[in-house]
């Protein structure tokens, strides 16, 4: 029986106005369109690392866009099974609601610890990241670990900035980090096919693997290049009309990404020798540099690449706060997670900013680098546990077909896209590697502490209740 209650699904309407709605309006806070929820899936799915992604696929040979290809297949699915999902629980928390709707509150809870523990680490490894490319816009920043330190700090806390201003300013700065990066990345990805050279290309198997092996290689370094797919679904409840533009909003995100993935590694193949873009450093700005000549290619690549990060940030802060938030609203997480102003949870992004800059701190002080690379690759695997938690219950949904959220007539197609999604989150597992998963899932019993602590004090709540 005590089984029995911990996974009965939960009671979570699929249409709440109030869990939809922003807590408040104001001219600080404004409801996502379809253009801005589209952005923010553009920019959390594409950070920096895109532009280091061709030079690490590159000595698998061009056999590395097969996998994109096969990647890309499986993200789509993914993208369509969350904007499923989304038309039937449009509130403000995407797999954490999905979840819980379907397993019950601990499964919720594991769908929103994994998500906000990889927000934060995550957090920390893009600002880390972007004082690479700040020190080839200003190479003081590169001087002194206290330097690299504080520009670390000041990437993150400026998109928290915009978060604590309101939903109208995160939209804002979301869509126009979004156009200043993709605009040099397109310039390359489609600019560059006219200075295409086949003879660059190299072989299509540049090692001595089978076809086979070679496309599970390079899709274990591109696998993650996908994460950030649920980014309007997390934000369902700040977006107009969730029930129509969250999955438009995904998909059209996901695709648009998808092609500048595509289409700029197969620029950059075709522009850099393929034996000089194994061992580059910077193959974007090599391929600016042989379009056009001269060394400027690295100072403009730096500086998309700075953008990006920040873009991504600016998104990956806001649904590092709202994913808590949801489960503060079920009781599954501390109530201070649900102060809000200005349609922002607060409260969860202060949170979330002040640990990503006390790793990064420690990262820099103690030069624990070792750790810190430890913590990233753990959230290698608690990032696709959301996944795999939403497309098994969109399975459940499915399966147990209650007809308020079931249609008939699309069941098939359905069902054969939650599968594909399915196992495309199971590859992402995989793909972790095993340290990744060992090491996640003792995080995540961590986490399991949190849940009995919290779902303590919800059954003295209802005990208290029931009482009066």
């Amino acid at each position: 029986m005590a089984v029995e209650q911990a996974t009965a699904p939960a009671t979570v309407p699929s249409a709440d106005p109030d869990r939809a709605a922003p807590a408040a309006d104001g001219r600080h806070t404004r409801r996502f369109g379809l253009p801005v929820a589209t952005a923010l899936v553009m920019g959390n799915i594409v950070g920096g690392g895109i532009f280091l992604l061709p030079a690490s696929v590159a000595p698998f040979g061009t056999i590395s866009l097969v996998a994109f290809g096969v990647l890309t297949l499986g993200a789509i699915c993914l993208a369509l099974v969350f904007g499923r999902l989304a038309d039937r629980h449009p509130q403000t928390g995407g797999p954490y609601v999905y979840a819980r709707a379907a397993f019950g509150d601990f499964a919720g809870f594991l769908s929103a610890w994994s998500y906000w523990v990889t927000g934060w680490v995550s957090n920390a490894a893009l600002a880390v990241a972007a004082v690479g490319y700040l020190a080839v816009l200003f190479p003081a920043v590169g001087e002194h670990a206290w330097t690299m330190c504080l520009a670390a700090l000041a990437v993150q806390w400026l998109p928290a900035a915009a978060n604590f201003a309101g939903t109208r300013y995160v939209g804002a700065v979301q869509l126009v980090a979004t156009v200043l990066k993709f605009a040099p990345l397109l310039l390359v990805a489609v600019g560059g096919l006219f200075f295409f050279d086949p003879a660059n290309l190299g072989p299509f198997r540049a090692d001595d693997s089978s076809a086979v092996g070679a496309v599970s290689a390079s899709a274990a370094i591109l696998l993650f290049s996908y994460l950030g797919v649920e980014s309007a679904a997390v934000s369902a409840g700040e977006v107009r009309d969730p029930r129509r533009n969250v999955g438009r909003a995904t998909v059209l995100g996901t695709c648009a990404a998808a092609l500048v993935y595509l289409l700029g590694t197969l620029s950059v193949f075709g522009l850099v020798p393929h034996d000089r873009l194994t061992g580059s450093q910077a193959p974007f700005s090599d391929a600016v540099n042989a379009m056009f000549g001269g060394g400027w290619g690295g100072t403009a690549v730096a500086c998309a690449a700075v953008v990006s990060v920040v873009g991504a940030l600016n998104g990956w802060t806001l649904l590092s706060a709202q994913v808590p938030y949801a489960a503060a609203r079920d009781g599954l997480f501390p109530k201070p997670f649900l102060a809000r102003r200005r349609g922002v949870p607060v409260f969860g992004v202060l949170v979330t900013v002040v640990l990503a800059s006390a790793l990064t701190v420690f990262n820099y002080a103690a030069g624990s680098e070792g750790v810190f690379e430890i913590l990233v690759l753990v959230t290698t695997f608690t990032a696709t546990v959301p996944y795999l938690l939403a497309t098994a219950a969109q399975v459940y949904f499915l399966v147990s077909g209650q007809p308020d959220r079931v249609h008939r007539g699309r069941l098939v197609r359905d069902a054969v896209l939650a599968g594909a999604a399915c196992a495309f989150s199971l590859w992402l597992v995989a793909g972790s590697g095993y340290a990744a998963v060992y090491q996640g899932v003792l995080f995540l019993f961590c986490g399991i502490l949190v849940y009995a602590w919290m779902a303590a004090r919800k059954e003295r709540a209802a005990a208290a209740d029931r009482e009066s």
